[in-house]
C-alpha cells in the first residue's frame, strides 16, 4: 500500500514541475514514440500509452487483486464503481507504463542484475503453472474417499471435550484426607479452593472445557475415562504435579461424523495428498534422467 502511495504522489510532483516549466517560459517537452516491444493485443483496448495498448481485462485484474488486499473494516477504499475504475487507469496503470517506457528508453531492460531477476521471475512462473498443470491431472474417486472414511472414522470425530474439577494434593496421605470428605458429602469446589495446591484452586478447581493433550497422560486417563460420568469423582492418582482427584462436571463434542459431513474435507485431504504424489513422482524421473552436479566445496 506504500508503494501504491509513492508512485502517484512522485508523478504529481513530476508533473507539477513540467506545469511549472511551461509557466516560465521553458518549451513543453514533445511527446516520444516509446521503445515498447509490439504487443499482440488480446483483449479490449481501453487506452494507449505511445501506441502500447492497456486492454480492460488487465485492468479487471488489477482492480480485483487490489480489492481483495483490501481490509475487510474499510469497504469504501474498494474500487467498486466505473469511476474509480478510470481513476485506477489514469492514476496506476497509465502513470506505470510510462515509467515503463521511460526505463526501457534508457536500457535498463539491459541491465545484467535487471536481467537476471526477469529471468528468475519466469522461472517462478513457469514452475508454478507446470505445478498446476500436473496437479489438474489428480482425480478422486468416490470409492477411495469411502475407503478413508472408514479405515479412519474413529479418527474423525469432534474432539470430545470435558469440563474437569480438579484438587491436587501434596502427599498421598493429603490426598486421602480429601477423599474421605468428598465421599462424606464436602463440596468439591469449596475443598479445591481450600486444600488443592493446585493453580485452579482460584477457581475452586475448575479448568473449564478442556481436550485430551492438555494435561498429563495420567491426568487425561482419568479425566476422560469411559467410566467416569458428570458428576462422579475420581479415585487417587498420581500425576507430575502431585497426588490428584478429579471432579467431570459435564462432557461435550466426541459425535461421530457422518460420511456426508465428512464428503468436502477427505476429498480436499486426499486430492492433496496426491497433487504432491504426482510432483514427487515428476521430481524423481527428472531427477534419474538428469545429469545433477554439486560443488559443495564452493559454498562458503
Amino acid at each position: 500500500m506504500r508503494n501504491r502511495l509513492i508512485l502517484p504522489v512522485a508523478c504529481l510532483f513530476i508533473l507539477s514541475l513540467l506545469a511549472g516549466c511551461e509557466k516560465i517560459g521553458f518549451p513543453k517537452p514533445k511527446p516520444k514514440e516509446a521503445s515498447t516491444p509490439a504487443v499482440l493485443v488480446k483483449g479490449t483496448v481501453i487506452a494507449r500509452v505511445n501506441n502500447q495498448p492497456i486492454i480492460l481485462e488487465d485492468l479487471n485484474r488489477e482492480v480485483e487483486a487490489y480489492n481483495s488486499v483490501v481490509p475487510a473494516d474499510k469497504p469504501e477504499d474498494k474500487i467498486t464503481t466505473r469511476d474509480k475504475k478510470i481513476e485506477y487507469l489514469k492514476n496506476e496503470m497509465v502513470r506505470r507504463t510510462l515509467l515503463y517506457q521511460e526505463a526501457l528508453n534508457r536500457g535498463l531492460d539491459r541491465d545484467e542484475d535487471i536481467v537476471r531477476a526477469l529471468e528468475k521471475t519466469k522461472e517462478d512462473l513457469l514452475v508454478m503453472e507446470l505445478v498446476r498443470k500436473e496437479a489438474e491431472k489428480v482425480e478422486v474417486a468416490s470409492k477411495e474417499i469411502e475407503d478413508y472414511y472408514n479405515n479412519y472414522k474413529d479418527q474423525l470425530k469432534e474432539p470430545e471435550e470435558r469440563q474437569v474439577r480438579e484438587i491436587v494434593a501434596g502427599s498421598e496421605q493429603d490426598a486421602k484426607d480429601i477423599l474421605i470428605l468428598l465421599l462424606q458429602g464436602e463440596d468439591f469446589a469449596t475443598l479445591a479452593k481450600e486444600r488443592s495446591r493446585a493453580a485452579s484452586s482460584k477457581d475452586a478447581g475448575d479448568l473449564g472445557f478442556i481436550q485430551r493433550g492438555q494435561k498429563s497422560a495420567q491426568f487425561d486417563a482419568v479425566a476422560f475415562s469411559d467410566s467416569l460420568e458428570p458428576g462422579k469423582i475420581s479415585s487417587i492418582f498420581k500425576s507430575p504435579e502431585g497426588y490428584c482427584i478429579v471432579k467431570l462436571e459435564a462432557k461435550r463434542g466426541g459425535k461421530q461424523r457422518s460420511l456426508n459431513e465428512m464428503w468436502d474435507d477427505i476429498k480436499r485431504g486426499l486430492t492433496f495428498l496426491k497433487q504432491q504424489k504426482i510432483i514427487e513422482d515428476l521430481l524423481g524421473r527428472l531427477s534419474r534422467e538428469s545429469k545433477l552436479e554439486f560443488y559443495e566445496g564452493e559454498i562458503k
